[in-house]
């Protein structure tokens, strides 16, 4: 079961596997948690029922997401034992408490409060139920915050000693807040905002292409168009400020981005659009580039020096072709959400947003882009920091367990293939399924709209969402008929 590679490749593809599933479902929960909390917040504040309708379909994929995503972590979770043993042991004194401080902090309080959010609809009052949502918005926030520290510090490792051989924290300040965290952080939480309001963007833009034209759409469709003029914008400079840490902290991976393999020392390096970077022979085929503009980007000087790939050894580099073009994914369609948001202005201006059909088949095309740029994102930077595990420490191939054979870890990646392709296949055509229903008028009386009618309170947690998977067991007129009688 090897599949003709070593144990350390397969490893590391069911890790990049495993995690491309998990990343999506937390980035979903994270965004779609504090959209439910701005609905339910201004509902409480307007008292419009529309907004109190959106709530209540947005939070069932919402629930869809959240149980995928923890679903999915566990079995990560699981790897650091079986595949990266040696890595546990080496590092995990700095890497395991800050998981622990995730589960206290972050993990007891979304556990706490989020039944009383899918739950409590009707059962607590009003204000106790925004209380619960605000906490679970929180809960997903401060996991975040633990994730992304812990994985900054193998981007970007201080605060510790090494010991025998054992890596030791002297400085938790230090590790917590290592130098690409903060950057980091903006980055990821400006990421997960964007691929929901993309989603919730793409799911009125498919209805209104549809022909809907009523407030739900609408005003899903606006608030969506907000968030994600507000979002790619601010992406935007983070992105910048966090390529100049990457800089400063890991020029090879910089350099990689850039498919940039010479240093340029005495003129402008250019911005290449597009390159066949060439590891074997160290250069790059067909460049179509920007004179000067990398150099002015990183440097901020038109003639500003940046290292070149040949300042590092062969064997420190990582694969450039990869990394090279999972940024260019990432920063092209970051440029499309751009220009999404500031044609949405030029329509609202002219009273056309909701009547432009063009924008909408647009639009709904962009919904899934949040997706795909967030996981080119995580491609540049996990495949970037190769042939390392923690960065200039702990090279990858040290960090993989010593008994682990490659057919026991091409086994499990294929059992691992089959049961995501059904269990996680089975949740996100779930999660499309709820999308193309949309969301329906409950408390605004509209009959003509109104589905079922009512808000049920379930009483486990895939149970928040009424729909069944299956379109032929929906329950026939005559059925109805008999259960109002």
């Amino acid at each position: 079961m090897s599949l003709g590679l070593t144990a350390l490749e397969l490893a590391r593809i069911q890790f990049a596997f495993t995690v491309s599933f998990h990343i999506i479902f937390p980035a979903t929960s994270i965004g779609l948690a504090c959209f439910l909390t701005l609905l339910e917040w201004k509902w409480l504040r307007t008292q419009n029922p529309v907004y109190k309708d959106l709530f209540k379909y947005w939070i069932k994929i919402f629930a869809v997401a959240f149980a995928m995503g923890v679903v999915s972590g566990i079995v990560m979770a699981y790897q650091f034992g079986t595949n990266w043993s040696e890595f546990s042991r080496i590092a995990g004194s700095v890497t395991g408490p800050l998981l622990t401080y995730e589960v206290l902090s972050a993990f007891f309080l979304e556990a706490g409060f989020l039944g009383i959010m899918l739950f409590g609809w009707g059962r607590v009052g009003p204000k106790a139920h925004f209380f619960a949502t605000l906490m679970v918005a929180l809960g997903t926030c401060i996991s975040m915050f633990w994730i992304l520290s812990s994985n900054s510090w193998m981007q970007t490792p201080q605060g510790f000693v090494i010991e025998n051989g054992i890596i030791v924290p002297s400085d938790w300040w230090a590790i917590v807040f290592n130098p690409s965290f903060p950057y980091r952080f903006a980055h990821m939480a400006t990421a997960a905002f964007l691929v929901s309001s993309l989603l919730v963007v793409g799911t009125a833009a498919w209805h209104l292409f549809k022909g809907r034209r009523d407030e739900l759409v609408k005003k899903s469709f606006s608030m969506g168009l907000w968030m994600v003029l507000v979002t790619s914008c601010l992406q935007v400079l983070i992105g910048d400020q966090h390529g100049l840490n990457t800089l400063e902290h890991q020029p090879t991976k910089l350099a990689a981005i850039e498919g940039h393999w010479e240093t340029n020392h005495d003129h402008g390096m250019p911005l290449l659009l597009f390159a066949l970077p060439d590891m074997e022979n160290e250069r790059n085929n067909l460049e179509v580039g920007i004179p000067n503009l990398g150099s002015l980007i990183l440097t901020h000087s038109m003639e500003g020096e940046v290292k070149g790939l040949k300042d590092f050894a062969p064997e420190d580099r990582p694969p450039v072709p990869v990394v090279f073009w999972s940024f260019r994914i990432m920063v092209g369609l970051g440029m499309l959400m751009v220009l999404m948001s500031l044609t949405s202005l030029w329509l609202r201006k002219q009273n056309k947003l909701y009547e432009t059909r063009w924008f909408h088949r647009f639009a709904t095309l962009m919904g899934p882009t949040g997706y795909i740029a967030l996981l080119a994102g995580w491609v540049t930077t996990e495949v970037g920091r190769q042939p390392w595990v923690v960065y200039g420490v702990i090279r990858t191939q040290h960090g993989l367990s010593h008994t682990v054979t490659a057919n026991q870890v091409g086994l499990s990646l294929i059992i691992f293939v089959l049961v995501y392709t059904v269990v996680f296949g089975t949740g996100i055509y779930y999660m499309l399924k709820l999308i193309r229903s949309g969301p329906v008028h409950i408390d605004s009386g509209d009959p003509k709209l109104a589905g079922v009618g009512h808000f049920k309170t379930p009483m486990r947690p895939l149970s928040a969402v009424e729909e069944s998977i299956d379109d032929s067991k929906k329950p026939s007129s005559t059925d109805k008929e008999q259960h109002h009688d």
